[in-house]
């Protein structure tokens, strides 16, 4: 990998899976060694030539960029289900649903999508629910209302495996969850948060680690394995991907294409996850095709590498063909909220997903400098480019910091 890049990208090579329990693996620290990036021929290295699937597994067509797999056998195909997804009517999570129907309907299972609300309302007009109609003509079925009815909302239907990609606290899965089971639901899957790990010294986030008891999504967690017998829960950082409909690589975009600083809190190299929305829905996805390994499971459900915040900006002007200057500030000596500023936490916050590769056999398709470089292209095609956007923190902050604006 070329050095402009190995600046702020991190990985650790992938060996043998070891068998040993995942709580006996040791952590990564910032400053070990294997915080470093590979070329291809290093990585191919330590990769066997092949690999063999003993259980239902799922084949995706997509190899990881760290991988080198001159043969891949599955010796059992995967059963057929009948999934339902109750799908959030907002913020960045939705399009893991869009993702997921599509990517079960690609594998030959039937999938129904309840999405909260209404069809007419306004947030159907905008991504991803003004693409369901990809998962109508795939096969998939879409239906819209209150998840606490969900019985009445799909009329008696049978399924297999549920997923709750919508509730953050129990009043609002419960309902869902015990419908589920007086209707026979035989796996039950839950979209939590990795914010809910407690702040840690030994970054990265790993299963097992302490989360906020306070946390509205530990009590869902909770609930659901003590009703299930077959469950998983799926914990997501940041995503990008086509359908998003919240800020991202966006943030970035806005300010680099209109040749505006980029401010960003603290250093610049506070370590962060970003994932490519497919990664997040192979995931499940092998879930459903092996529940029994999936079983009474908590994911960190992110890629296999972490980015600074600086190189973030850097990645997003490189799939831009653009300069980028960065410039750095402390929140509380501007006068600003940097939750309010900033797209992302300013902080280390890293998780990496050691359970689903040594459980499910799952790889990271990830790869940021080109997943960019498809989401730039798609930013100029919507005209975001163009349009008009109002920057009043960033002129609060770089006023502060006496940064001259090109007008």
């Amino acid at each position: 990998m070329a050095s402009a890049t190995s600046s702020f990208l991190f990985s650790s090579p992938t060996f043998t899976l070891p068998s040993s329990p995942i709580s006996s693996h040791p952590r990564l620290s910032l400053s070990s060694s294997i915080f470093t990036s590979y070329s291809c021929s290093n990585y191919s290295s330590f990769l066997s030539s092949s690999f063999s699937v003993s259980s239902s597994f799922l084949l995706d067509s997509k190899i990881s960029r760290h991988s080198s797999l001159s043969s891949f056998t599955v010796s059992a195909s995967a059963e057929k289900k009948k999934v339902l997804i109750i799908n959030t009517n907002s913020g960045g999570h939705a399009v893991i649903g869009f993702y997921f129907a599509k990517e079960l309907l690609s594998s030959g299972h039937e999938v129904t999508v309840l999405t909260v609300g209404e069809e007419s309302s306004d947030k159907m007009k905008k991504p991803p629910f003004n693409r369901f109609s990809e998962i109508v003509s795939s096969g998939g079925e879409t239906v819209w209302g209150n998840p606490a009815d969900v019985g009445k909302v799909v009329g008696g239907v049978a399924f297999d495996v549920v997923l709750d990609n919508n509730g953050k606290d129990l009043d609002t899965v419960r309902p869902v969850v015990d419908w589920a089971k007086s209707a026979g639901v035989k796996q039950f899957l839950y979209i939590s948060s990795a914010g809910i790990y407690k702040q840690t010294d030994e970054p990265p986030h790993v299963e097992g680690d302490a989360v906020k008891a306070d946390a509205s999504h530990v009590a869902v967690e909770k609930y659901i394995a003590d009703v299930f017998s077959s469950w998983a829960v799926f914990r997501p950082q940041y995503m990008i991907g086509s359908g998003n409909n919240k800020d991202c690589e966006e943030w970035f975009f806005d300010r680099i294409v209109r040749d505006r600083p980029v401010p960003i809190p603290g250093s610049g190299m506070q370590l962060t996850n970003i994932s490519h929305v497919r990664d997040l829905s192979s995931m499940l996805t092998s879930s459903v095709e092996d529940p029994t390994a999936a079983s009474g499971k908590i994911f960190n459900c992110v890629s296999d590498r972490a980015v600074t915040l600086d190189g973030m900006a850097k990645l997003c002007a490189q799939a831009a063909g653009r300069s980028v200057k960065i410039v750095h500030y402390n929140p509380k000596d501007v006068g600003v909220d940097a939750k309010k500023a900033f797209p992302f936490r300013n902080m280390h916050f890293y998780a990496e997903p050691r359970t689903a590769k040594e459980i499910l056999g799952w790889s990271s398709s990830t790869n940021l400098p080109e997943d960019l470089k498809e989401r730039f292209v798609e930013y100029v095609k919507i005209g975001r480019d163009k349009k008009p956007i109002k920057f009043e923190t960033d002129d609060k902050i770089l006023e502060a910091l006496q940064v001259v604006v090109p007008v």
